[in-house]
């Protein structure tokens, strides 16, 4: 079973969730080989409740993931923290929902929850907690208190953040940090535009139905992390596809998205370790 644990279902957070779009990105999800996928949008993203309410509309929930054309949508979140830094949440969709209206007096930047109070909203309602892209520039997690780093229960292998830093200089930096806090390390396309999908992707031994199974799977090191020889197109044919459909719709790039551009335009296409 292939699964991508980090991605998102809008372009970005000021655009509105397109039943087309989406429809798109579950097509070449499809394409790309993958059985399933957790989506996390980020909790401050506009009409955050009308996202799945639209998705309810669109594909029958069976308790544990939406049943997308025969792939399988798992519900979850991102979830930005004071001290910076993004936290993928993961679960049944009414955990996911009641922990979002539990953070709606965190949505702007000087009110974001602090990373204890996440991880106890987080075990209250039994969410997988993953630390996204834990050395990326802009929003860091290396720098945290190492106590509470222990409580997460995965790693984000971020695909974006190969491509800008180079696969064996990245797993140098994030797969001893993950060892020593006895954490293990997952992949996550963090796809906005579908042509992302397939950058990276989890193989896992055994095919899973609910989230309490996939979490499982991946402590017990049951599955496999697969990079792309592709990823360097996907990532980066993704970042200007991104940046047009944003310009065309009037919208400025984000930080994240400021520095992707300047690190494709001033790199090689040819730049690519994996």
């Amino acid at each position: 079973m292939k699964i991508d644990l980090h991605t998102h279902g809008k372009l970005s957070k000021k655009s509105a969730f397109s039943e087309e779009y989406f429809r798109e990105m579950v097509t070449e999800a499809l394409a790309n080989g993958l059985q399933a996928l957790a989506l996390t949008e980020h909790f401050n993203t506009s009409n955050f409740f009308g996202m799945y309410e639209t998705l309810d509309r669109m594909y029958p929930y069976n308790g544990h993931y939406y049943e997308a054309d025969g792939l399988r949508i798992f519900p979850g979140m991102e979830v930005d923290i004071a001290e910076t830094g993004h936290i993928l949440l993961i679960g049944l969709k009414e955990d996911i929902l009641e922990a979002r209206c539990a953070l709606e007096g965190n949505t702007l930047e000087n009110s974001f929850i602090p990373f204890r109070q996440l991880l106890d909203l987080a075990d209250a309602h039994g969410l997988w907690k993953i630390g996204a892209h834990p050395f990326r520039t802009s929003t860091p997690l290396h720098h945290l208190d190492p106590q509470l780093l222990t409580r997460l229960d995965a790693f984000d292998f971020n695909a974006k953040d190969i491509y800008m830093q180079g696969e064996q200089p990245y797993r140098a930096l994030i797969e001893p940090f993950a060892a020593r806090l006895g954490i293990p390390v997952i992949a996550g396309s963090d796809s906005h535009q579908c042509l992302q999908y397939g950058s990276v992707v989890n193989r896992l031994e055994q095919d899973c139905s609910t989230v309490a199974e996939l979490k499982t799977a991946i402590q017990q090191g049951r599955y496999t992390i697969e990079v792309s020889p592709c990823l360097t197109t996907k990532v980066k044919g993704s970042v200007m596809m991104k940046k047009l459909l944003k310009q065309m719709a009037g919208e400025a790039p984000s930080r994240d998205e400021a520095a992707a551009e300047s690190f494709f335009d001033n790199a090689s296409f040819q730049h690519e370790t994996v």
